[in-house]
Order: C-alpha cells, then structure tokens, then sequence
C-alpha cells in the first residue's frame, strides 16, 4: 500500500512536469511570435494583430501594439479606432486612471467620431472605477461626479444619461458617508471643535440625508462635551452655545431618538450657564457697590 502511495506521486510529479514544461513552451512561442509582430515593417499588418489580440481579450499584447501604431497612424480611419481601442486596452487591464485620460484623449482629437460619445462617458466612468473604499481619500470620487456632470450636459439625451445620473447618486451617498464618518471620529477623538465644524459643513453640503438627524444630535453633544472640558473661563459661554444648538435641535427634531439624552445635556447645559451667569451678576454688583463707597469716601 505504502509503495502504491509512493508510484502514485511520482506520477503527479512527472504529469504536473511535462505539463509545465509545455506551458513554458507555449510561452515561448507566444513569446516569439508576438515579437515577430511587434518587429514586422507592415503596419497593417501590426493593426490588424493588434485588433484580433483585442477580439481575443488580450489585452496587454493588443495595447502595446496599439500605442506604437497611434502616432504613425495617427488622423486614418485606423488610427481613430487604434486609439479608441487602446483606451479600452487600458480600462480592461484596471488602469483606470490612465484609461480616463486616453479616453479623453480620444474625445478631444474625434470629437465627430462615432465612439465620441462612448468615449467621453468612459472617461468618467473610468473615474468611477478608480473612486476608492469610503476610509481613503475621495478626491477622485469628486473628480468622477464632475466628469459625470460634464457628460450630462454635452449629451443630454445619451442612453448613458440614467446611469450616469445612477451613477452621480452612488457616489454622493459615498461622499456624503464619508463627511459624517469623519465628522463622527472627530467627535469620538474628542476633537469637538473640528466635530462641530465638520458637522455644520455636513449639514449644508448634504441637506436631504437621512442621518441629518444623527449630525444635529452629535453637534448638540459635541458643544456640550467641549464645555464641559473647558478651562473656566470658556465654560459660560460654550455652555450658552450647547443650549442655542439643544433649541436648534428640538425644533427640527421634537421626537427624534436622541431626544433623552439631548435633554439631559440642554438641562445641565442651561444650569451651568445660569449659574455662571449669577456669580458674574453677582460680582459686576459687588464691584459696582464698592465704587460706590469709594466715591462716597472720597467725596
């Protein structure tokens, strides 16, 4: 049994060797005869090498045959479908960025092309392509919206307008998601300052999002938490503040489910308030009292 197990293998190995040593020949070949392409005078002939690797799905061969043929072929009926091509090469090999700019590319040199319109959408969908997870920067996600928008206006009636404007939506939610996320981690950092600054921003830029509610609520909390950790002297007025952005809050939102502890907040905030406001009261007349005797002991 043992020795069976051993026969058997050694027979895999001998299969997976000659197996391998097969692909390595057929890439060699491959290898070759691409290179006698590549080499050969004939640019048509080169073209049309370069369009069956294209029709085959090979991408790399079919793309680096087109970027030495476009600047020889460059304003032919070949050269317009060479370039359209090689900005597909580009986008089918993930390289989205540069795909964006050759499509664009395209778009400016045949603008009266038949693929001008495919291209100038590619364009911005290769920006969609490249947009990154909601925790990276989203740049290229605002970059995909006005490429989008661009295409929208010069071709209002494309059969690409609903899904481009699909595709606008899309990437606003992630934008949106990512300004409160990040306004959100500031306040769980105890930033509060730069919370409420990025809240108020979220509140003006994203006006119909549902988590409006939720970014009211952490303005109200983030104010009252930077008073509560202020020096004392900053105390009275931000507490003053937390109250003014509680009465915002409960106007907008008079049954929201943050409303407990937004309450909770509001009653402390508006006591330490008063409480400072007495104390200074309380002093501005004792000091008025005193100038009094003073002016009564001098006169």
């Amino acid at each position: 049994m043992f020795s069976l197990q051993i026969t058997h293998r050694r027979f895999n190995f001998a299969a997976m060797k000659k197996i391998s040593l097969f692909l390595l020949i057929l890439v060699a070949l491959s290898s070759c005869k691409f290179q006698r392409i590549l080499k050969n005078d004939d640019w048509r002939f080169r073209y049309k090498a370069a369009l069956a690797y294209y029709e085959k799905g090979d991408y790399n061969h079919a793309g680096i045959l087109l970027e030495e043929l476009i600047p020889i072929i460059k304003g032919s009926p070949e050269g317009e479908k060479a370039q359209f091509y090689f900005a597909y090469c580009n986008y089918q090999q993930g390289q989205y960025l540069m795909s964006s700019h050759y499509f664009k590319t395209f778009f400016d040199t045949y603008n009266r092309s038949q693929f001008a319109e495919e291209a100038f959408y590619m364009h911005a969908y290769s920006q969609y392509a490249d947009s990154p997870p909601i925790y990276l920067d989203q740049a290229s996600t605002s970059t995909a919206i006005d490429a989008f928008q661009e295409f929208l206006n010069r071709f209002p009636q494309s059969k690409y307008a609903v899904q481009s404007n699909n595709l606008i939506k899309e990437l606003r939610v992630k934008l949106e998601t990512k300004a409160f996320n990040t306004a959100k981690l500031y306040h769980k950092l105890q930033r509060y300052q730069a919370a409420i600054i990025a809240l108020e921003n979220f509140q003006k830029d994203f006006p119909d999002s549902y988590m409006q509610e939720e970014a009211a609520f952490l303005r109200v909390a983030s104010q009252f938490e930077m008073a509560e950790k202020s020096y004392e002297h900053k105390k009275k007025e931000r507490y003053e503040k937390s109250v003014a952005f509680y009465q915002n809050f409960i106007d907008r939102y008079p049954e929201s489910r943050f409303l407990k502890e937004a309450e909770t907040m509001f009653a402390k905030s508006q006591d330490e308030f008063k409480k400072r406001e007495a104390v200074e009261k309380q002093k501005a007349e004792e000091k008025e009292k005193t100038a009094k005797i003073v002016n009564t002991q001098q006169n």
